[in-house]
């Protein structure tokens, strides 16, 4: 066909009509033009065309009621998978929460300052040998001094939500007894600000600095003591907090405070006596102590204050590494890691893997406890950062050098070369946190789950290096893409905090490993977002839609 020329004065306006060359159809095999039509022809071309009018109003209202349907029916993520699986890029709900996670002990410093008491951080510290550097949190981001900095450098991210946790030292020093003004006041100041910003502010309970006076005076988390006394300092925060705070976290990662503390003796207090039963003891305090913070508020706070309580666990995702006995193994590690410490909240009890092997060992529930536990979780937080193979042990020498909870365990840990290794040494490997999230759903069904903490450290030796981060960018765009991945298989998954907001004291790395998505130099103290934290803004604002699709080839491969 040769079009005419648009500047041809032959050629009709665009839009306009020929009625010579106006093709009536009135059937397949009869075309005339309207000129030649008589009255009858004529009259049934505008028979058909008020049926095309009409066909095309129906349809346009089917389509309308559809969506309609789908949006008052379908659940929200199986919505976005219907909508989106022919698209680019992902996306997430908008409903979806996009955060940043941080620690008190470890970015607060003013470790002596306005009453703080002394934390088993504290005293951890202070024995040479325990931290890398030799340095402690006495210091770490002095975020104490600088909230309103620290808002405005997560406003300027469009950061959604501020994951953060309360030092019990600074509201009871001792642990009990009288509340310590000065850190109510502390923590009012820093969630009035994150709320003039239009920053959710999400709050951790107890994020592993117990204070110190409880450790002397009858063993910590091997007492059940403690389970009264965490209640009593969870309401004195839900009272001082709870009118502006929508989100509780009871407690950060119950296996690292019993395997940790108990077992490696690499976390704080570091005491490694009889891990075959105080990993176990400890474990099962921290639950009940999450029960009954967690049972106070529902009864005496929920109903006013209209929020919700949950628990931040940790998981990794372990593969089986070969044979079909491997997958015995892979299964048993997870049950050991996050089974063990979630179980009891939906089942009243512990995994029968670990009931069968460890015995009178395993501390068992109460009636009455049970009834607290059951329940007690309204959200799951999950701290995710790798994954492993799992095998089982070809001989019993295999795990000889292991005692206690690994021994109880008796599963041969290992990598894959291809997997990228970050700083710490852990395998970077997206694929198995979505493995994970399914895993989690399919066991403990549909309660919300939140990713409370995900991210890696890099080798930052400088500032110039930690601008530079694409290892961390890469990361979190990959870890991103799982969780997306999870909410289209029908994951529960409802939010992200990335670890952590800035670079802080790490533990017993002291301050030679960096998770920050803003750099901190430890000289100055100045923070500098780094290329993470510019993409993670552009992943907030986009709603997830700068995370490109992974399409899977032919043979199944991606």
């Amino acid at each position: 066909m040769i079009a005419k020329d648009q500047n041809d004065p032959s050629s009709p306006a665009p839009g306009a009509v020929n009625s010579e060359e106006t093709p009536l159809l009135l059937s397949p095999s009869s075309v005339v033009s309207v000129s030649n039509a008589t009255p009858s022809e004529r009259a049934a071309y505008r028979i058909r065309k008020l049926d095309g009018l009409l066909f095309t109003l129906v349809g346009g209202a089917l389509v309308i009621l559809l969506i309609v349907f789908v949006r008052l029916f379908v659940p929200h993520n199986q919505a976005i998978a219907a909508t989106s699986m022919y698209q680019d890029y992902h996306s997430f709900p908008n409903t979806f929460v996009w955060g940043a996670a941080t620690s008190a002990y470890q970015i607060e410093g003013a470790a002596n300052e306005d009453g703080k008491g002394v934390s088993i951080w504290d005293t951890y510290c202070e024995k040479k040998g325990n931290i890398a550097d030799g340095s402690s949190g006495a210091i770490a981001c002095d975020h104490y001094h600088r909230i309103e900095e620290d808002v405005q450098l997560m406003h300027s991210l469009h950061i959604k939500a501020y994951r953060f946790s309360i030092s019990w030292t600074r509201i009871y020093p001792d642990g009990v007894g009288v509340v310590n003004q000065a850190g109510i006041d502390f923590y009012n100041k820093l969630i009035d600000t994150l709320l003039k910003y239009d920053i959710e502010p999400w709050i951790t309970l107890y994020h592993w600095d117990l204070p110190q006076m409880l450790e002397d005076k009858y063993g910590g988390w091997l007492d059940r003591q403690i389970v009264d006394d965490f209640g009593n300092y969870a309401r004195t925060c839900f009272d001082a907090f709870g009118d502006r705070v929508q989100h509780w976290i009871t407690l950060n990662e119950s296996w690292t405070v019993a395997v940790g503390g108990y077992q490696d003796g690499n976390k704080a207090p570091g005491i490694v006596r009889n891990p075959a039963v105080e990993v176990y003891q400890a474990g099962h305090n921290l639950m009940l102590a999450h029960a009954r913070a967690a049972t106070i508020y529902k009864k005496e706070f929920a109903p006013t204050q209209r929020g919700v309580i949950g628990i931040s666990n940790s998981g990794d995702y372990r593969y089986p590494k070969l044979s079909p006995e491997d997958d015995d193994a892979a299964e048993r590690a997870m049950v050991f890691q996050y089974a063990w410490l979630t179980d009891p909240f939906f089942f009243g009890d512990y995994p029968s893997q670990m009931k069968e092997r460890l015995g009178d060992r395993l501390p068992s529930f109460s009636a009455q406890e049970r009834v607290e536990l059951i329940g007690s979780l309204d959200f799951m937080g999950l701290n995710h950062y790798s994954t492993m193979y799992a095998q089982e042990p070809k001989s019993a020498k295999e795990n000889s050098e292991f005692d206690g909870y690994w021994s109880d365990m008796n599963v041969v840990f290992s990598s894959d070369p291809s997997w990228r290794k970050n700083d710490m040494g852990w395998s970077t490997n997206p694929d198995g946190c979505r493995e994970l999230l399914l895993w989690i759903s399919q066991r403990y069904g549909n309660v919300p789950i939140h990713i409370t903490e995900n991210g890696t450290a890099e080798d930052e030796p400088d500032l110039a290096t930690a601008l530079r981060d694409e290892g961390r960018r890469e990361y979190i765009e990959q870890y991103l893409r799982a969780c997306a991945e999870s909410i289209e298989l029908g994951v529960p998954l409802e939010g992200y905090f990335a670890w952590s907001l800035m670079d802080n004291f790490e533990w017993e790395y002291g301050y030679t490993k960096r998770f920050g998505l803003c750099y901190v130099d430890y000289e100055t103290l100045e923070r500098t977002p780094k290329l993470s934290a510019l993409w993670y803004t552009q992943a907030i604002d986009a709603s997830g839609g700068n995370i490109p699709r992974i399409v899977a080839k032919s043979d199944g491969t991606r």
